[in-house]
């Protein structure tokens, strides 16, 4: 693997995060991710964020509300914030993708840690926890990132569902020391 990529080897990817300021002075953050057959991401939405998909190499197929599109190299796919969305690579080759979001928010830090997560082998490509203790780290990033990032449904439970059922899981969870964010987790090592 090359230097400074994060590798998620469920859902079959590779990430390279940086932020940028566009022309106008706009801080964004720019996600260059290399997706192999058969990976992707679940369906899920950023109450605030837009996301800019362009396609650099390959035909990814993209979930934008109820939709699905493929789209081609030099293609760009806008999801505005609030958005229910997804992609896929449905092909037989390696697509490669720039994303910038903006606002950039912690969108780095969450896809890293549900990659050591999956690094870990604690979820399945649909990101559901494969045991208790990986149900309580699900629970305790939901929380930490709630403002970025709600689970889509399926196959998580619907949002008004998850905001009933992630805070007092959290609570639980972090009682027992798990930790999402800066903070270690049982992910890291520490529990």
């Amino acid at each position: 693997m090359a230097p400074g990529l994060i590798e998620d080897p469920v859902l079959k990817q590779r990430y390279r995060f940086t932020r940028e300021n566009t022309k106008s002075g706009v801080e964004i953050l720019r996600v260059e991710f290399w997706t192999d057959p058969g990976g992707g991401v679940t369906p899920h939405v950023h109450p605030v964020a837009e996301e800019r998909f362009t396609v650099i190499e390959g035909r990814p197929s993209f979930l934008s509300g109820r939709k699905w599109s493929d789209a081609g190299p030099g293609e760009t796919v806008v999801v505005p914030a609030g958005t229910r969305h997804a992609y896929r690579n449905r092909s037989d080759e390696t697509v490669h993708v720039v994303c910038e979001v903006s606002p950039p928010d912690l969108l780095a830090e969450f896809l890293t840690e549900a990659a050591e997560m999956n690094q870990a082998g604690m979820l399945t490509p649909n990101a559901f926890p494969k045991s208790p203790r990986a149900a309580l780290q699900v629970a305790v990033m939901a929380e930490h990132y709630r403002e970025m990032v709600v689970f889509g449904f399926p196959p998580a439970p619907p949002p008004p569902v998850q905001r009933l059922l992630f805070p007092p899981l959290a609570r639980f969870a972090r009682k027992r020391g798990y930790r999402s964010g800066q903070q270690k987790s049982p992910v890291n090592g520490v529990v």
